[in-house]
């Protein structure tokens, strides 16, 4: 079945018209979005904990940033914008308390609401907008005048208007220039959980790191082996991004295209599709929510360990290297 998609004629913007809507977290989401709300002529308030970074940035982009608790008491549209790991308890501590009927509770992520950290009271309705897509180019986007495709889910036993303000709201940060997919909040949740352990983030980063360590174990300059599997992967990637498989294997050559076909399965085999279905099921069960949750509740120290050595991997410094000499990539650092 094709999905329901909205653009700009679905929604209506006016609805927001006499609505104050609180922004928590002026982070990544946070700065995009209230940023392209206000320009679209919202009422937009920021709750920020000031001394910290984006309590400034906030400050900065002409905003005067308040509590989590002062924000939920001033607003009819509530949109937690807090990394996932601190939403639960906020909520409970600081927002829950201050809900009024009425209100609309929003998030950008389903995590906490599908996973039972933020549950709405009796009386206020819940919904995800999600932009696909880092707050940066949620921003320059709609400054360029386009939009960041994204998903719209209503929580159960929300009313039947919910669904307008979503896309209202939708509208204000430019994701109906794009398009704006109907889900549920369990189907966003999971497939993102997914899409970033198995794929985008934990996938990659462990073919590229094996990559790199097989062609330095067997002698191969480091240097080499990183041009070789982490920095050509984004000629790859941006030839995904515009046509698909088809269009990369189009633009590769035919003996890249051969390699593809015959070696790519012996990397990615049913053995490891196993594993994915395994994976999908802990976030479906739940217990990749509740490891993350514990982990943090005691300090997140296998987390932050694990940074750490990641952070001092032979790739990382290699790159360092050679990303300073690219000086046309705008090269970062953490």
């Amino acid at each position: 079945m094709a999905a329901t998609i909205y653009y700009d004629n679905d929604a209506d913007l006016s609805l927001l018209k006499n609505k104050t809507i609180a922004i928590l977290g002026y982070g990544s989401q946070g700065h995009a979005q209230a940023q392209n709300l206000r320009d679209s002529g919202c009422n937009v308030i920021i709750g920020q904990r000031p001394g910290s970074p984006n309590y400034d940035l906030a400050v900065k982009h002409g905003f005067k940033p308040m509590s989590a608790e002062e924000a939920t008491k001033a607003a009819d549209i509530i949109n937690i914008l807090l990394p996932d790991e601190v939403q639960g308890d906020v909520y409970r501590a600081s927002i829950k308390p201050n809900l009024k009927p009425g209100n609309i509770l929003m998030a950008s992520h389903g995590f906490n609401m599908h996973f039972g950290q933020v549950e709405p009271p009796a009386g206020v309705d819940a919904m995800l907008v999600a932009p696909k897509g880092p707050g940066h180019l949620v921003r320059s986007e709609f400054e360029k005048g386009g939009g960041v495709p994204g998903l719209i889910a209503i929580a159960p036993g929300s009313s039947a208007d919910t669904i307008k303000y979503g896309l209202a709201y939708a509208k204000g940060i430019g994701a109906t220039r794009g398009g704006v997919i109907q889900t549920t909040i369990a189907e966003e949740t999971e497939t993102d959980l997914f899409g970033e352990q198995v794929v985008l983030c934990g996938g990659v980063s462990e073919l590229v790191k094996a990559g790199f360590e097989t062609l330095v174990e067997a002698g191969y300059q480091p240097e080499m082996a990183y041009f070789e599997c982490m920095h050509e992967l984004k000629l790859i990637v941006d030839l995904f991004y515009q046509g698909g498989l088809n269009y990369m294997r189009y633009s590769v050559s035919n003996t890249a295209e051969y390699g593809d076909y015959t070696r790519g399965p012996r990397i990615v085999t049913e053995e490891t599709k196993k594993e994915m279905k395994k994976i999908l099921k802990e976030i479906q069960n739940g217990t990749f929510a509740r490891e993350w949750i514990l982990e943090n509740k005691a300090g997140a120290p296998g987390f932050k360990a694990t940074r750490r050595n990641e952070r001092g991997h032979q790739i990382e410094e290699v790159g360092r290297r050679l990303r300073k000499l690219m000086t046309w990539i705008n090269a970062k650092e953490v």
